[in-house]
């Protein structure tokens, strides 16, 4: 399953199969601008209570063509496009890490990051959803906004945390962060905490209030 490549100025809501199940021609979608979709999420308290991340089927293969999830991302937001041999081993390789504003060149120096993380899902409600939908969740090819390559270190000091709690070290990148946050929030119906809304709200203010477009899961 191949997504469209991610481009870093354009956040749009793709149109296409997603892992575990099939955006339907009617499904609904949610557009607006970004204050007004801040405003908009639901505040709840997280209940962190019978995680674990094992609930999140994640990397599977879902087209049986040989590449899990985590390599159909990095095919699709390579900034140059590497060569894919057996196994799914890329080669040749390009990746543009926007939280920390920096190329690299090995696979291996990159995770693919849940813009939120599973653990955070669970918190604001995919903790009462089916094993399926958590597996779609895990593994979202249909939006290219909710899974991306970043340096694997970047990556584990953003761990499960919030906007919040943490925001990428290269601030011209917040912006994009606090969308795609926003966008996944909205995709998936999940909730947000009081401090988190308080953050996405006074980040947001400091954005471009750009309009948003998403389909939802």
């Amino acid at each position: 399953m191949r997504r469209t490549p991610l481009i870093a100025t354009v956040f749009t809501a793709a149109l296409v199969a997603t892992v575990g199940w099939v955006t339907p021609a009617h499904a609904a979608t949610y557009s607006a601008p970004l204050r007004t979709a801040v405003s908009s999420l639901t505040v709840a308290t997280e209940v962190r209570t019978g995680y674990n991340r094992d609930l999140f089927p994640h990397w599977i293969d879902a087209d049986s063509d040989g590449c899990n999830t985590r390599y159909e991302v990095l095919i699709a937001e390579a900034t140059t496009r590497p060569s894919v041999g057996s196994g799914c081993a890329l080669s040749g390789g390009r990746w543009y890490s926007y939280y920390n504003n920096t190329y690299y060149t090995l696979p291996s120096d990159l995770d693919i990051d849940h813009v939120v993380a599973l653990a955070e899902a669970w918190d604001s409600g995919a903790r009462s959803w089916t094993t399926s939908r958590r597996q779609s969740f895990a593994n979202d090819l249909g939006d290219s906004r909710s899974l991306v390559a970043v340096k694997d270190t970047v990556n584990q000091s953003k761990s499960d945390n919030d906007p919040a709690q943490w925001m990428p070290s290269y601030t011209a990148a917040r912006c994009r962060f606090i969308q795609e946050w926003v966008v996944v929030k909205k995709r998936w119906g999940l909730t947000v905490d009081s401090a988190e809304k308080s953050a996405l709200t006074s980040y947001a203010n400091g954005c471009t209030n750009v309009t948003i477009t998403v389909t939802l899961a």
